[in-house]
């Protein structure tokens, strides 16, 4: 795994001894995803880390109007890494924005509200790092077509390795070509050996190029459904750097898909009858070294560790608004599948919103599992949230309630209707978000612009586009009537 660059001057020598001809400054937009633009090398001197770049802001979604669109990128040195994917050589640096005026952060810009959740938690005293771990589910698919207009609208996936495969005929398309079996079942993805999973050697040189881009990674394999789904595991680390990774995990497992014909996505739920794509996100709070949710309560917890608890359950409904932020998210999140729905707490139980992984008994390995959020999510904004819940819990000692060790399945009817579940629909968690947001706006981490402007871009852009459309299903269900 390379060194990792600490300061401008590790930068520039890194310049040096690669040869880099381009300088390539990604930075995040409103909703989630990277954007870039790329300098010559020789723009890049010490001084560039503090004058930063300036760029037209006015055209990323969920920013400013027009007439304020002059910004500035200030490149972060410890983001640095060598793109393994430009043909010419290319240093990669993630960047903060700033006003050009000002010269104060800007409020919208996601990165920077996750260093001020960073730094709330320090001014706070409760901790002074708190680490997250996303196990990021996806599928590897080997075509995808969709398209949408007044009179039409569809999708169609295909995957090679995809249980309705089973009966195809090859030959037909390609002649000489032979189906060969080995497809998965239906929700019998998990750890199969190849041929019948297909995708071993394209998920390692994922997993080797996210090491070779500094990334720490502890395993890669199959999960559960059939068509590719798959996930590669990073270790832990701070907030940011971990957002900043997953938006790296994201980048590297896209372009190594594509190289091979391949496409990647981490759309939650784009099969029928088959389990999403998660991003079940580990938590812990440390100061000087402890990790304070080690103790002996509960599976091995602290009293801080249940108030966290109680906190992230107590504002879950605004929290969905984040955490499982499209619609989409909203069709993994049903009963079955292991969706983890109960708004509850357990050591072993996956269909619990927060379960305690009890792997190890070591008390560094005490954590808390948030098993709701997909990877739709923008992890700068996700992480935050969780953070501020959590730390309200603890400010307001947050009873988190009983355990629910049993299997919700197999409770009565009328228990099973008494535990709280996450919202059923990202409108419903946006309505929970706007009553329920001042926990989030302590320590001015989120502001309120931040708030409505999330809220009213995900009612007008997600919600009501998807409410306004004719789903294909209901012309099965009411064309002839």
């Amino acid at each position: 795994m390379p060194t990792p660059c600490k300061s401008p001057k590790d930068v520039l020598t890194l310049c040096k001894e690669r040869n880099v001809q381009c300088v390539d400054f990604k930075f995040m937009d409103f909703p989630g995803m990277w954007q870039h633009f790329t300098v010559p090398v020789d723009k890049l001197d010490a001084s560039a880390f503090e004058d930063g770049f300036g760029f037209d802001g006015s055209s990323i979604r969920g920013w400013q109007a027009i007439n304020e669109s002059d910004m500035l990128i200030m490149p972060d040195p410890a983001t640095a890494f060598i793109d393994p994917f430009t043909k010419a050589v290319t240093i990669s640096l993630v960047c903060n924005i700033v006003d050009p005026i000002t010269r104060e952060k800007y409020t919208r810009d996601p990165r920077n509200i996750a260093l001020k959740a960073e730094a709330y938690l320090q001014a706070s005293g409760v901790g002074d790092v708190a680490y997250f771990g996303p196990e990021a589910e996806f599928f590897i698919f080997d075509e995808v077509r969709y398209d949408q207009g007044p009179n039409f609208g569809y999708y169609y996936i295909d995957s090679d390795e995809g249980a309705w495969n089973s009966g195809r005929d090859y030959a037909k398309e390609i002649p000489g070509a032979k189906n060969l079996g080995y497809k998965l079942r239906y929700k019998e993805g998990y750890f199969p050996v190849p041929p019948s999973d297909s995708l071993q050697d394209l998920r390692s040189e994922m997993m080797l190029t996210l090491i070779e881009c500094g990334i720490d990674i502890e395993a890669q394999h199959h999960e559960v459904a059939t068509a590719g789904q798959a996930e590669i595991d990073m270790r832990f680390d701070s907030l940011t750097h971990m957002a900043d990774k997953l938006l790296l995990y994201k980048y590297i497992l896209k372009n190594t898909a594509r190289k091979y014909g391949k496409t990647v996505t981490f759309m939650p739920k784009p099969l029928f009858q088959d389990n999403g794509s998660g991003m079940h996100t580990h938590i812990s709070v440390w100061k000087g070294g402890r990790n304070l949710f080690a103790g002996n309560g509960y599976a091995g917890l602290s009293e801080l560790a249940m108030h966290f608890t109680g906190g992230l359950i107590h504002h879950a409904g605004a929290i969905m608004a984040f955490a499982a932020p499209s619609t989409n998210s909203y069709k993994r999140l049903v009963p079955g599948y292991e969706a983890p729905i109960n708004l509850a707490y357990s050591q072993r139980n996956r269909s619990a919103a927060i379960r305690i992984p009890m792997y190890s008994a070591s008390e560094k390995a005490k954590r808390l599992e948030f098993r709701p959020p997909d990877p739709s999510s923008n992890p700068y904004f996700l992480f935050s949230v969780l953070l501020m819940a959590g730390l309200d819990g603890v400010k307001n000692q947050m009873d988190p309630g009983s355990p629910l060790d049993k299997n919700i399945y197999d409770l009565p009817p009328e228990e099973g209707k008494a535990i709280k579940k996450v919202p059923p629909s990202l409108e419903a968690a946006l309505e929970e978000l706007e009553k329920d947001h001042d926990f989030l706006i302590e320590g001015d981490v989120f502001t309120d612009d931040v708030i409505e402007t999330w809220i009213e871009y995900k009612m007008k852009h997600e919600v009501d586009a998807v409410r306004l459309r004719p789903h294909p299903y209901e012309f099965a269900m009411y064309f002839d009537i």
